[in-house]
């Protein structure tokens, strides 16, 4: 079984929200992106990563993602709406909330929870999982959100000898949590991110973990990545649809049986 990993969370959610497309950028940032303190070739960077990706209609356009983090937990999002499937696999639980609002249902060794500061509890920790989850699954796509200040570190190989540009990504002290420091390595060739280091302050030499990021897959519009060293991510499945159920039936269903995105 798989070592449980629950990185420190870096995002603020509303970076997940879908924008309109701005008629000045196929890629507008986030609004509360730092766009002046930003290096423009970081920026401009963040935008090939976004294009190799996809592209930002791309990206605005997937609704509903599906995964398995780390063999621990299966997560279905729905991007629009903002509901979120979290069913722990080491355990009897399931937690159905939505992001935005902070609500939601628990359901607990074998009934669902009714006393209000356990629901909050468990929903809370549901959030968590996926704000740390998400971000495994979909940090490239989320280069220019909010509080986000990106800047341009030159060249550098990964650890498997593919020469890279190199970004730092950082967040404003108002984000859920500042002082984080992210080193993410873009292919000179496909631009797309090969891998990834996390610091925990930013003057720390040292990474937390530096981990692969690949194994690109073509998902509905998009690509998504799935192997992280130790940590890999798999059943990633992006749908156009899924019945409303999922985020409102206890019941564990086997979502390959549903209709993917092509």
């Amino acid at each position: 079984m798989k070592t449980r990993i629950l990185c420190c969370l870096f995002i603020g959610f509303s970076g997940f929200m879908t924008l309109a497309q701005s008629q000045k950028s196929i890629n507008p940032p986030v609004p509360g992106f730092d766009l002046a303190g930003s290096d423009a070739r970081a920026v401009q960077i963040a935008d090939e990563v976004m294009a190799a990706m996809g592209g930002r209609p791309a990206w605005d356009d997937t609704q509903l993602i599906a995964w398995n983090f780390n063999g621990v937990r299966k997560l279905v999002w729905d991007k629009y709406s903002g509901n979120v499937r979290i069913d722990n696999l080491l355990d009897d639980q399931t937690i159905l909330l939505n992001i935005n609002s902070e609500k939601g249902r628990v359901y607990r060794n074998g009934e669902e929870l009714t006393e209000p500061d356990s629901v909050m509890k468990y929903v809370r920790q549901g959030k968590r999982h996926w704000l740390n989850d998400s971000y495994w699954l979909v940090m490239p796509f989320k280069l220019k959100d909010g509080g986000a200040t990106l800047k341009y570190l030159g060249t550098e190989a990964t650890q498997t000898g593919k020469p890279a540009d190199i970004l730092q990504l950082t967040y404003k002290s108002n984000n859920l949590s500042p002082g984080i420091r992210h080193k993410i390595w873009i292919d000179k060739k496909s631009r797309l991110v090969s891998q990834w280091a996390q610091y925990a302050k930013l003057t720390d030499k040292q990474p937390l973990f530096v981990v692969p990021w690949d194994d690109y897959q073509q998902h509905g519009d998009i690509l998504l990545a799935s192997e992280r060293g130790s940590h890999d991510l798999s059943d990633i499945m992006v749908f156009t649809g899924l019945p409303g159920e999922v985020f409102s039936d206890f019941t564990r269903t086997d979502l390959s049986r549903y209709h993917e995105a092509k």
